[in-house]
């Protein structure tokens, strides 16, 4: 029994055979991940700032926004992306869809953490940095901003962690990331080993991010 299962899910002649193709789809991953992260984080920046001059009109339309990025499943969104631009003239390779569903999709939830960090930031700050003179943007960007990221710290980990599970959605649009190579590994050794060691992959990537997330969640919890 233990014999078929080695055979079968740890077959080492497999994994020697395909090792390229997975090295390959983790740089894949490892690309958009770094290229996604970064534009979602300062998209849903640009919102929550936004937001933070209250106005009600405005308020409105990016309630809305936020509303509906965290609403539409992602894999539809980059489905209409790829598939569904280029009928509107527009073209995009799959890279570059498949960053731009990501980042459409997390700038929502990064908006709303930094919204929420915003809100958390008593309002006295913003009266003591008009008394010292500062201009609206030096209170935001250097009284504010500071104090918000730090209480919305753990929520912004926890939500980056989950981008780079997101990456593998770029498998539809037949993008060799991770998931996508252990797949096309698979059909090629007829064994589902290759599958086996791209969850081996993910979890040695993400696990460490996933418990510095834990201790970033339980100093929030002892802060309250």
């Amino acid at each position: 029994m233990l014999e078929l299962f080695i055979e079968n899910f740890l077959n080492i002649d497999s994994l020697l055979q395909i090792y390229p193709l997975l090295l390959q789809g983790l740089r894949f991953t490892i690309m958009l991940a770094v290229v996604a992260l970064p534009l979602s984080i300062a998209w849903g920046l640009v919102v929550a700032v936004a937001y933070s001059f209250h106005i009600r009109w405005f308020n409105i339309l990016l309630i809305g926004y936020i509303d509906l990025v965290r609403a539409f499943p992602i894999v539809v969104l980059l489905v209409l992306i790829f598939y569904g631009l280029p009928f509107l003239g527009l073209k995009l390779g799959g890279f570059t869809a498949a960053v731009l569903a990501i980042a459409l999709n997390n700038s929502g939830y990064y908006g709303e953490i930094f919204r929420a960090g915003i809100e958390a930031v008593p309002k006295g700050q913003r009266e003591a940095g008009r008394a010292l003179g500062f201009r609206t943007w030096h209170i935001i960007a250097l009284i504010i901003l500071p104090q918000a990221i730090r209480k919305a710290l753990a929520p912004l980990a926890s939500n980056s962690l989950e981008l780079v599970k997101t990456t593998s959605i770029a498998a539809l649009v037949a993008l060799p990331e991770l998931l996508r190579s252990a797949r096309v590994a698979q059909e090629q050794t007829y064994n589902p080993t290759p599958l086996i060691a791209a969850a081996a992959i993910y979890f040695v990537l993400l696990w460490p991010f996933a418990r510095w997330v834990a201790v970033l969640e339980r100093r929030a919890q002892l802060q309250r």
